[in-house]
């Protein structure tokens, strides 16, 4: 007989959706399918939070809550003291914060989804990306925060758009055999540029396979001597340049975008 799978409740005077990500994680340690998850969202009251748990609170029942309001988290520990099977998952770092600082939280629902200027800077910076994505309008690496530039499948795209969801305003720019890159490259901090490289085996296997995905074939794309001789001429323009290369192979989006970002911090400090 299969068993039953346990539900967790979260319950929120907001979306929920701290608390639903936090259950994810956590359920993730487990076996497939022995938690399911519901939300219970945009609770305001502490008449209103104790019928829902009254309603929902049966056989092997948990609740996961991100409750901001103080009246709220006085009832739900009452709950919590006659029995019901609460996670605080917001209290203890919100207290913690008060002790430490002194300062004390607002208890206002739905901060964190308000829209504010740093959610428009995103909007901006991906706008910026998309736009000078692929060496696209050269005239504007000016506006740029970083420029990153390397050879076909290194990368540049991801890391650009990881880099612009963070607010920082990418350009990224090709490098191909036999054709100069655009002028203004030149005219850039160099401070600024970050040239992306990988090692031969690992652009090889990428670009054969990308050639399998096309059902087509590209003449010197995927030779090796040819994927040799581009890497030698795209770090020739890096040297010229001046700027940091970053290895991108064998690594998360993630990993390389942080790099660029403690470069650029740490290359400005000690350069101004």
């Amino acid at each position: 007989m299969r068993e039953r799978a346990v539900t967790i409740h979260v319950l929120s005077d907001s979306l929920g959706e701290t608390g639903e990500t936090v259950a994810l994680a956590a359920i993730s340690q487990f076996r497939p399918n022995a938690f399911r998850i519901e939300r219970l969202p945009k609770v305001t009251t502490p008449e209103g939070l104790r019928s829902l748990v009254r309603e929902h609170c049966g056989h092997d029942c948990i609740f996961f809550y991100t409750l901001v309001s103080e009246p709220l988290r006085r009832e739900m520990r009452r709950l919590e003291e006659g029995g019901v099977v609460g996670v605080d998952l917001l209290g203890p770092a919100i207290q913690r914060l008060t002790d430490v600082t002194g300062k004390e939280p607002t208890g206002e629902p739905g901060r964190m989804r308000r829209t504010d200027e740093g959610y428009f800077d995103r909007i901006e910076a991906m706008e910026f990306a998309v736009k000078h994505d692929d060496g696209r309008h050269p005239e504007g690496l000016q506006e740029a925060d970083i420029v990153l530039l390397g050879v076909s499948r290194t990368s540049k795209t991801p890391i650009a758009m990881y880099l612009a969801f963070k607010g920082w305003r990418v350009a990224n720019v090709p490098l191909a055999p036999g054709v100069a890159p655009p002028s203004e490259i030149f005219e850039l901090d160099p401070r600024r540029v970050f040239g992306l490289v990988t090692s031969v085996a690992v652009l090889h296997q990428i670009r054969t396979e990308r050639m399998r995905e096309f059902g087509g074939y590209i003449p010197r794309y995927a030779d090796r001597e040819a994927i040799e001789a581009e890497l030698a001429e795209a770090r020739a323009i890096m040297r010229k340049i001046g700027c940091l290369v970053i290895h991108t192979d064998n690594r998360a989006v993630e990993e390389s975008a942080q790099e660029i970002l403690r470069n650029i911090g740490a290359r400005f400090q000690t350069q101004d």
